[in-house]
């Protein structure tokens, strides 16, 4: 299906085929200057929220200290930005598309700047979570507008892929990147640098990006879906808020199961709404689409999966094999190492064998190699086959992560790019939420916890693998609206 753009303005790219271009025989990908910086703009903001998903992680009991936060409370420092930052996706996503991407990317760069100042300046719990809170809503609003922006300015086919790629490479680098910097700017200048970081961070893109990026909105200005937007965002920071919480608490809590409840009751309630209005805020047929939906679920299962290997692995590391958080972060180093290998290969393969074929051959890879961990006892050597069998899985991973955006995107009218993309990184927040609280707890709910950890490593590979019999199944089911 060819992508109608009227409203995207010509930004330099150089690979734009024809009507009259050979398929089969496709020129190389070469961007033009303006191009590359376009696209080093907005994944350097990819990056940053990347970041901010894992820098603090380990900077936690230093900041509880600091502001006179329990044990109990300090997952609000994660929870307090997973809620926002995942449940306004969506809707940020569709007022992108209908007012302009670029100045909603702009304005939520802006926001993320100034609450990370807030973060880092924090007096008080309140004020500090206030801040995480914000940088969550800044977060929603750059994710689906970047992502946007990026697949209208590269066309469909292997500049897309490229332009994918690289976004996905430095996504997975920052949350590696974040585990490492994270630890090692606490032990040196404290944990007020590292919301400092990020605050620069966000300001230095900001001051580059007005200047590059091209204005892109939906040519037509349909009317905002109100209902859908107020049930579908309901939905997701409920479900989040249930599944954050029981990471913590378990499934057993009143507010918990209330809230699950109240989520799922309200996304039910999304869909009939969609399926009822004339201008919907989600397009129904669209999410029928297999690449979608099938994108999309490849999507959730790689990001739940990989998270909760990073979770025991992180326990497993220092528990048992009494590594100090440097060791930790060097091993997670190396992973971030083999995705940013793999990132820069995955287009190739991707317009080797498709990405239907990547999507799922990345998923059986991940799985077979996040199998191998079972391997990993209490001896020394361990730790080599842990550094090893990681790696090559976050190699999987990171393929599976490209090929799932590049599937969920494809095919898509530029109207609907923020929405669909919407969708995308919707599901990389909520697999990045629901993996750690249904099989990471598993891990320390016994009594002896290297049985915890098989036991959360052997249920993670079997899911990965069953979910990629399953969606190539799917997607090899082709019809007119795939």
């Amino acid at each position: 299906m060819a992508i109608d753009s009227p409203a995207v303005p010509d930004t330099g790219s150089a690979t734009a085929l024809s009507p009259s271009s050979p398929s089969d025989s496709p020129a190389p990908v070469r961007m033009s200057a303006r191009a590359k910086l376009i696209l080093m703009v907005l994944c350097a903001a990819q990056f940053i929220v990347a970041l901010d998903f894992s820098i603090l992680n380990v900077a936690l009991p230093a900041l509880g200290a600091d502001l006179g936060m329990g044990q109990a409370d300090l997952q609000w420092a994660v929870t307090a930005f997973a809620l926002p930052s995942g449940g306004f996706l969506l809707l940020f996503g569709r007022i992108g598309d209908l007012y302009g991407r670029r100045r909603l990317f702009l304005a939520g760069l802006a926001l993320f700047a100034a609450s990370s100042v807030l973060a880092t300046l924090a007096w008080s719990p309140a004020a500090f979570l206030a801040g995480r809170a914000l940088q969550g809503l800044g977060a929603a609003v750059i994710v689906p507008t970047g992502m946007s922006l990026l697949t209208t300015t590269f066309a469909e086919g292997p500049e897309r892929e490229r332009a994918l790629g690289i976004s996905g490479t430095l996504m997975s680098l920052g949350f590696t990147v974040g585990m490492v910097l994270g630890g090692g700017m606490t032990d040196t200048l404290g944990w007020r640098s590292t919301m400092g970081l990020l605050a620069v961070a966000a300001v230095l893109v900001l001051a580059v990006a007005p200047g590059l990026l091209p204005e892109s909105r939906t040519p037509d200005r349909p009317r905002l879906d109100l209902p859908g937007a107020v049930t579908v965002t309901g939905g997701l920071l409920a479900v989040i808020y249930a599944l954050s919480t029981a990471g913590e608490r378990g499934f057993g809590g009143a507010d918990v199961l209330v809230t699950l409840v109240l989520g799922v009751a309200l996304l039910v309630a999304f869909v009939i709404v969609e399926s009822r209005t004339e201008q919907p805020l989600v397009s129904l047929p669209m999410l029928r689409r297999r690449t979608v939906a099938w994108g999309n679920a490849g999507g959730l299962v790689t990001f739940s999966m990989m998270s909760t290997v990073i979770f025991v692995l992180t326990l497993y590391l220092q528990e048992v094999l009494e590594l100090s958080s440097f060791e930790t972060g060097l091993v997670f180093g190396v992973q971030g190492l083999a995705s940013a290998v793999a990132g820069s290969y995955a287009p190739k393969v991707i317009a080797r064998f498709g990405a239907h074929r990547t999507l799922v051959g990345g998923l059986l890879g991940q799985g077979v190699f996040g199998a191998a961990l079972l391997g990993a006892g209490t001896a020394g050597w361990s730790v080599w086959l842990a550094t090893a069998a990681l790696s090559l899985a976050s190699v999987f991973h990171l393929g599976a992560i490209i090929a799932y955006g590049v599937t969920a995107t494809s095919g898509v009218p530029d109207g609907e790019q923020g929405l669909a993309t919407g969708l995308v990184t919707s599901t990389q927040q909520v697999g990045l939420t629901i993996g750690i609280p249904l099989l990471g707890v598993l891990a320390t709910t016994g009594d002896d916890l290297m049985s915890g950890v098989h036991l959360v490593l052997g249920l993670d590979a079997a899911i990965v693998v069953a979910a990629a019999l399953l969606i190539g199944a799917g997607l090899r089911r082709r019809s007119d609206s795939a």
